[in-house]
């Protein structure tokens, strides 16, 4: 019997990332690889890269660097580069490393057992297209039946026809498409079949869902009280939203959709209005916090995240100052925050640029605030009681970790706890990142 081949897939970025990373590796099972979490032993090498952050491709890069020994050593080793920056790079980035063999963009990874074999033949192989076919119809189930852990993600959206100034996912990733809902429902089942209890839809805006299903194109609010219905779900999220697609439907989904848990993860970006406006944001700070207000009449509970640029070209103190003011209205459990990066390609790039120094005073602000924001919003947590599913052993003997229905990770020492158990939870400390309870 031939010894399966090896394959070790480093992930960089968002979920979309997690979780196409999973489908890539599923993909390549059939032409007899099993994944192993090290490079050194791996048959093929496998970067599924992202091109948000600041200096993404020189990282790539960087990271390429530090397999040539092992390449050396190994004639026999392919490496390959996915995702955003290959979508970005293509070519060059074969041409800066030559021991790259295989690059492909995030739309064509269903096309990954025809590139590695013709990898494995001692050719290139480079596809970076937007393919006709739909990936999703081409890649096969879930792999083998096995169980895997409570929590998935499951891409439901891709793509972006926002064209923020500050971003390159609709070059990378292409226009907003939908997966059809059977495609989902199916998927869904498969998943809580292998023992998933907790379920995350993803999209760059997953909002903007409209795929088709029975009667016509469906909304997420649909999808979702359609998935609500599988036995065994016990949890549905969602992320990344768009404050512009957030329907009515959505909003009442919050409030009247017991499975669907009381977190929202609803990017604002700035709270200055000629911001918003050079960002290409089409919202208004006003028209979000109105927004936010509907969402809690549906969900008075809900915790809010959100996701903040600081020092985006020709930003003012008097923007930023509405950063912050935005900020103190709202009151966030969780934030992503960074400093403006410039993307070549991107309208922002060319625009008169904050100094550095500037941008790290202003973030090292707004981060002091948001952090007050969410300690505040956890040591509020004490004394409460929550439902919390159980995922994994903690660093002590007899812990278990899961995450609330607030998505705070939360652990408790008792040996009667498995992964995936759904427990009342009575919160008993709130540490700087998670909260400590007993079973209620």
């Amino acid at each position: 019997m031939t010894a399966p081949k090896k394959l070790y897939v480093k992930t960089y970025g968002c979920q979309m990332n997690v979780y196409d990373s999973e489908r890539m590796t599923e993909a390549l099972a059939g032409q007899g690889y099993v994944a192993t979490d090290s490079a050194d032993d791996a048959d093929m090498i496998l970067l599924n890269t992202c091109h948000i952050r600041e200096k993404a491709a020189e990282k790539v890069y960087s990271e390429l660097g530090r397999y040539k020994d092992l390449k050396a050593e190994k004639p026999d080793l392919r490496i390959g580069v996915a995702g955003c920056v290959a979508q970005a790079e293509g070519e060059e980035i074969m041409r800066r490393q030559p021991m790259v063999d295989l690059v492909v963009g995030p739309q064509s990874y269903h096309r990954l057992p025809e590139l590695e074999a013709r990898a494995r033949s001692g050719s290139k192989a480079l596809d970076t297209d937007f393919p006709e076919d739909d990936k999703f119809a081409a890649l096969k189930g879930r792999g083998p039946k096995a169980r895997r852990g409570p929590t998935a993600f499951l891409t439901v959206q891709e793509g972006c026809d926002k064209f923020c100034a500050f971003c390159v996912v609709p070059y990378t990733r292409g226009a907003e498409v939908s997966r059809p809902v059977a495609q989902v429902l199916d998927e869904a089942q498969e998943l809580v079949a292998r023992g998933v209890r907790e379920i995350t839809l993803l999209g760059q805006n997953v909002n903007a869902y409209h795929g088709a299903g029975p009667g016509g194109e469906w909304t997420l609010a649909q999808l979702i009280r359609e998935l609500a219905t599988i036995d065994g779900l016990a949890r549905i999220r969602f992320t990344t939203s768009h404050p512009n697609d957030m329907d009515d439907d959505l909003i009442a989904a919050h409030g009247d959709c017991d499975k669907l848990m009381p977190y929202l993860h609803l990017p604002v970006q700035a709270g200055s209005d000629r911001i918003l406006k050079r960002m290409n944001r089409k919202h208004t700070a006003e028209s979000y916090l109105r927004l936010i207000e509907r969402l809690r009449a549906a969900r008075p509970d809900l915790h809010l995240s959100g996701d903040f640029i600081v020092g985006f070209p020709e930003e003012t103190e008097a923007d930023f100052q509405a950063t912050l003011d935005l900020v103190e209205a709202v009151g966030y459990g969780s934030a992503f925050s960074f400093k403006y990066s410039t993307r070549p390609g991107t309208p922002a790039a060319e625009r008169a640029q904050v100094p550095e120094d500037v941008k790290t005073e202003r973030l090292q602000r707004l981060q002091a605030l948001l952090t007050r924001q969410q300690r505040a919003l956890q040591d509020a947590m004490v004394g409460r009681e929550v439902d919390v599913l159980f995922e994994k052993p903690g660093r002590m003997p007899g812990q278990m970790v899961g995450k609330s229905d607030y998505l705070h990770a939360v652990h408790v020492t008792d040996t009667a706890i498995a992964p995936g158990d759904l427990r009342r939870v009575r919160i008993t400390e709130s540490g700087p990142n998670s909260l400590g309870g007993t079973l209620a």
